[in-house]
């Protein structure tokens, strides 16, 4: 296999050794060329074709979503973006995954980090993820396995997504009737500065109100709850509501805030029809949740994102070879299949 060919893309000199350095020094890629502005990137993307672009949000002539917005309108190709973890930092990344880009990278102290180094494994990690996805989106083939009469009136959806999660979201979530009958909850992996602005993006797209998630909060339906990054989202009942809790991480689980975490407190819930729902996203996170909820919860339902969608189709993947699903369905049908399960009624 050859080397995965990597364009570096930053305006500090530094910042471009340095990331030039992780990955030359890392196994299976080399960069190919580094750019010093967004102009600059452009042109070598179009005579060097990288496999994978690391591009930085804040740049001179060309800023950051200017150049991505031009490589997904002509020739996508998997984009990293790099970005500061100030407040508009966070807001340009989540633009930047809106438009296209496959993943990002958070700059551990500002837009030149001396520090960078700390972030290494995790961004050979997501090169070597961006790789792998899926910009190409082809027409879906997909199906409906099971179609079930629930037990309850109430109902709980329920959201686990990674790698490509606020595009997905966003084609998700339009989909949504302002009154649909039921609250939402989604776990998306992302770190703590970066969820808020997730939220009030995808509240301004949004017929439904998206918030981040308090300790506390009772769920409403036509809500949607954003898990805040980098604590662990459960739920649970108090009389006949649905109550949130909001925790630190124990020791050992990876991802903050996690699927399975979350789901796991949903297959104690008793009287609500549970809707689990797995979108795009590297490994199996999801997976044993999934499994719990089908042996203790007598009414729910598992929705897994077609292959042709999923920007990475692992956890999609996972869920349907080792728990089933009941319906494989592109993104784009996803939420017409959650608005029709919510007005069925229980026989309860």
């Amino acid at each position: 296999m050859n080397d995965i060919r990597v364009l570096v893309v930053d305006d500090s000199a530094f910042m471009r050794k340095m990331i030039t350095d992780m990955i030359q020094t890392s196994k299976g890629m080399s960069v190919v060329d580094t750019a010093r502005n967004g102009q600059q990137a452009l042109d070598k993307i179009r005579s060097l074709k990288p496999d994978v672009v690391t591009l930085d949000v804040e740049m001179p002539v060309l800023d950051g979503l200017s150049v991505l917005r031009e490589i997904m309108n002509t020739e996508p190709i998997p984009v990293i973006m790099l970005s500061s973890l100030t407040q508009h930092g966070a807001d340009a990344t989540i633009k930047s995954m809106e438009l296209g880009a496959v993943d990002f990278v958070s700059k551990p102290s500002g837009s030149i980090s001396l520090d960078i180094d700390n972030v290494k494994e995790e961004l050979i990690n997501k090169i070597h993820m961006a790789y792998q996805a899926n910009l190409q989106k082809k027409p879906a083939h997909y199906q409906v396995k099971n179609t079930k009469q629930f037990l309850y009136h109430r109902n709980l959806i329920a959201i686990g997504v990674s790698t490509g999660g606020p595009k997905a979201l966003q084609i998700l979530l339009n989909q949504l009737p302002q009154e649909l009958a039921s609250p939402v909850i989604v776990i998306q992996h992302m770190p703590a500065s970066f969820t808020k602005s997730l939220a009030r993006r995808l509240n301004q797209l949004s017929s439904l109100t998206v918030k981040e998630a308090d300790h506390g909060e009772i769920l409403k339906q036509g809500t949607v709850y954003i898990a805040p990054g980098g604590k662990q989202l459960t739920v649970k009942k108090v009389g006949q509501t649905l109550v949130i809790n909001i925790d630190l991480s124990p020791t050992g689980i990876k991802h903050t805030p996690s699927v399975d975490y979350t789901y796991h407190s949903l297959s104690k819930l008793s009287d609500f029809n549970l809707i689990n729902v797995i979108l795009t996203g590297m490994g199996s996170d999801g997976t044993n949740g999934l499994k719990q909820i089908k042996q203790s919860q007598p009414s729910h339902y598992i929705i897994a994102e077609s292959e042709e969608t999923s920007v990475i189709y692992g956890m999609p993947k996972s869920a349907i070879e080792n728990v089933g699903a009941d319906a494989v369905l592109p993104i784009n049908k996803i939420g017409e299949a959650l608005t029709e399960l919510v007005v069925q009624k229980g026989e309860s």
